[in-house]
């Protein structure tokens, strides 16, 4: 929608004192505050005499694009936003740069920046708010994690095709696991090997790119090349991998930040960003990984493998335990690689057991992620949850490299927990003597044939990988315990069936004034059967799903006489899921917007049709908003898990909108009854 008043101030725009000014607002889940904030700008600038148009890039997608036309006319660009937004179409212009909170509750003093913000010269590739509102994150881990989703395709891509290659065209050979050289699944395998080899460089340029912009690209990619290429710096057979990658992705993007702050001569501007930075940028990151850092990294794989050669008459639980750790730490660094030869290299002298604690530790990353996806969706986005199947088939085959999304994107969370995993299964391997005959992992070679002690086997992989599983979530569970007995909304904790609410019968045609009454607790609903009452939000907020006054006293209850009220519909299949999934998204964080509203939401299989329920509560409610009011209006969405398209993301980005309008709200408040409150809220379009 295009937010410039319809009639703007006399002297608007270049000509007087207004100003056409532009903006885009962006908060991290791209549902309410995105539209929050592009709303209150809008009026915000209208009030002062400006005219502005908001792109909104809500998890929809992006609304009302700014053209090229509109960046070339304007006077100054606002960014509102908690994440990443790219600048690089704004080069010339006035910008500021804030929280989407600031956008919300202080736009006009965002406007009159815009008067003396700097002019944005084409330097860094995102947005980086001045000042912030709520939980903004950090420049390292936005970089982090715009590494992780450009990685995770190659990862999904070359895993898969490895897998299937082995399985369908592989056997098991004294040398590991082999496919016939030249034919097709030899072809499909060496496909899936370039995703692989090309997943930590993608991984580190990057991370690289959201730090220092499109110079920084080439240099953190070849530096994650370099990292993934041990000859390069004397490790034959290891690689600092995807940690290596990391570094390599962040050294890359702040030096060429760094470069960029160099003065340079006038002539030499043009040619900085395509020629010069890229080639300085590249060549010192890999003169240093290859002279500095390779050095310590290869004289970690030689001590660790002396250290290890001197374990092998010590207990082989106590071994297993130390080579599963290793293996599970950097899948596939120098760490794992050393545990992996280490193994590997004992077969030829007759000693099986050694890798057969190896090959029980290998899978369990992968199984354990793609597990924690399974047992607790909620914790994980939609993308993670599909990359955690794909990581439970390359489990399957002894890929621990499935794994390596999760520990890039939460390597304090995933790290651990995999090494925890990993040390059981080995243990349990080498407690009960099994043995591997090729150097590969994973219940392949047992389906192939190759492992000695085959129950045992499954035995110590289903173990490490429940382990794995179990210590990624419970942190995250842990912290919705504490904050359920903090705030009496913890979302692990049982929910217990509402009381339930009377249904209204319904009433016969040209009852005239008859009235029928709904109540939840002390909230009555009242609505006369000829009244005129407009459809709401496509039909979904009706007058039974209204309450002119909500008995709640806290979140927690308010959320449960909501879905009561939806319930009364007969769309709802579990009250007690309902309220259980709305509480869990409020453990993820407050649904409290600001000016006193809170729209609490839930997608779950526990509503079989969307529904929306609404209610006032005078006194307030404490919902932890972001300008610290109570939530006096409050609205519950809850649509099924498999709703066609967006629809509950378009009713979030409709109410969010209407509701920053002042005598909208209050004319909201001062509705007589549940009939007043649909003719206030039937004119949301």
């Amino acid at each position: 929608m295009t937010t410039s008043p319809a009639d703007p101030s006399e002297g608007a725009g270049r000509g007087g004192r207004g100003l056409k000014l532009l903006a885009v607002t962006a908060c991290p889940t791209g549902i309410a505050h995105t539209y929050m904030a592009a709303e209150k700008l809008t009026q915000a600038a209208r009030s002062l005499g400006h005219e502005i148009k908001v792109e909104t890039q809500g998890s929809i997608g992006a609304e009302n694009v700014l053209s090229d036309n509109d960046v070339r006319d304007s006077d100054g660009v606002i960014i509102a936003a908690d994440k990443d937004v790219d600048l690089g179409r704004f080069v010339g212009k006035k910008v500021v740069a804030a929280g989407v909170a600031e956008g919300i509750h202080r736009p006009e003093r965002l406007i009159e920046r815009v008067r003396s913000a700097p002019v944005h010269e084409g330097g860094g590739g995102a947005a980086v708010p001045e000042s912030g509102g709520g939980k903004e994150r950090s420049a390292g881990y936005k970089a982090l994690m715009n590494g992780v989703s450009y990685m995770i395709p190659f990862v999904v891509v070359g895993g898969l095709l490895i897998a299937i290659s082995l399985a369908l065209g592989g056997h098991a050979t004294p040398e590991g696991l082999k496919i016939p050289p030249g034919s097709f699944w030899a072809d499909v395998n060496s496909i899936g090997t370039i995703g692989f080899q090309l997943m930590v460089p993608i991984l580190s340029g990057y991370i690289a790119y959201a730090i220092g912009d499109r110079p920084a690209l080439v240099p953190g990619v070849i530096g994650g090349w370099i990292a993934t290429h041990g000859e390069l710096y004397g490790m034959k057979d290891a690689s600092a991998g995807f940690i290596g990658g990391i570094v390599t992705g962040f050294l890359a993007g702040y030096l060429v930040v760094w470069i960029k702050k160099v003065e340079v001569p006038r002539f030499v501007r043009p040619i900085m960003p395509i020629i010069v930075i890229p080639v300085l940028a590249t060549t010192a990151l890999g003169l240093f990984f290859i002279s500095v850092l390779g050095k310590p990294i290869s004289w970690v794989f030689t001590h660790l493998t002396g250290w290890l050669s001197g374990m092998t008459g010590t207990s082989a639980i106590a071994l297993g335990a130390i080579l599963g750790l290793m293996i599970a730490f950097d899948m596939g660094g120098p760490v794992n690689k050393t545990a992996f030869l280490f193994g590997s290299g004992l077969i030829a002298s007759g000693n099986q057991a050694v890798m057969g604690m190896c090959a029980a530790a290998i899978p369990v990353m992968p199984l354990g992620q793609g597990l924690a996806t399974l047992v607790r969706r909620r914790l994980y986005s939609e993308q993670e949850r599909e990359t955690g199947m794909a990581a439970l088939f390359m489990g399957l085959f002894g890929i621990s490299e499935g794994a390596i999304p999760f520990a890039a994107a939460r390597p304090a969370q995933v790290i651990p927990a995999n090494m925890l995993g990993g040390a059981v299964a080995g243990a349990v391997a080498g407690m009960a003597g099994v043995s591997d005959a090729v150097p590969h992992g994973g219940p392949i070679v047992a389906v192939l044939g190759a492992v000695g002690g085959v129950p045992m086997f499954f035995v110590a992989v289903v173990a490490g990988a429940l382990v794995t599983a179990l210590a990624t979530v419970a942190p995250a569970d842990v912290a919705e315990r504490r904050k359920g007995r903090a705030t009496g909304a913890g979302a692990a904790a049982p929910v217990p069936e509402p009381a339930p609410v009377p249904v209204p019968e319904p009433v016969p045609v040209g009852a005239g004034a008859a009235a029928v009454a709904v109540s939840s607790g002390e909230a009555a609903v009242s609505r006369t059967a000829d009244e005129d009452v407009p459809e709401v939000l496509s039909g979904y907020l009706t007058p039974g799903t209204v309450a002119t006054r909500l008995a709640a006293d806290g979140k927690e209850a308010a959320i449960r006489e909501l879905a009561g009220l939806a319930a009364a519909t007969g769309k709802v299949a579990d009250v007690a899921e309902l309220v259980r999934v709305a509480l869990a998204r409020e453990a993820q964080g407050t649904t409290g917007l600001g000016e006193e509203i809170a729209i609490p939401h839930a997608k779950t299989d526990a509503v079989t049709a969307p529904v929306v329920a609404f209610a006032r509560s005078p006194e307030g409610i404490e919902w932890g908003s972001l300008d610290g009011t109570l939530a006096k209006l409050v609205f519950l969405i809850a649509v099924p898990e498999a709703a066609a398209g967006d629809e509950h993301l378009r009713i979030l980005a409709l109410l969010s909108r209407k509701l920053m309008d002042t005598d909208f709200r209050a004319r909201l408040q001062g509705a007589e009854d549940a009939a007043g409150v649909l003719r206030v809220l039937g004119e949301i379009r």
